[in-house]
């Protein structure tokens, strides 16, 4: 099993930073490809950010330019930069990790995320 521990959330205004953590534990494997997901009330969740272990990442277009994710292997921890928010990020930010040996899927509990003036 791998546990992922979020942290960072908060209430921002439109057009400051944030800047999530997780942390991963357990069986984590530094292979895993890492991610961050969302998910707005009414709304299904959606990726937002990826980074493999080959340090390729991935955006969705609404924030490309906007947010910038990162990962210390050393520290088993994934970042998430974000700056410029508006008030259409205002989601639950979950962290998630695809082991690619067990091709098992791993969430964590979500950190909220609110940009409001």
């Amino acid at each position: 099993q791998v546990q992922l521990v979020e942290s960072g959330g908060g209430l921002v205004q439109p057009g400051g930073s944030l800047r999530l953590s997780c942390v991963a534990s357990g069986s984590f494997s530094r292979a895993s490809a890492l991610g961050w997901y969302r998910q707005a009330p009414g709304k299904q969740r959606e990726s937002v950010a990826r980074i493999f272990s080959t340090g390729i990442t991935w955006y969705l277009d609404s924030v490309k330019g906007r947010f910038t994710i990162s990962r210390d292997n050393a520290k088993n921890t994934v970042y998430l930069q974000m700056k410029r928010l508006k008030p259409d990020d205002t989601a639950v930010y979950y962290c998630n990790s695809d082991d690619p040996g067990t091709r098992q899927r791993y969430w964590g509990q979500g950190t909220q995320v609110t940009v409001s003036s």
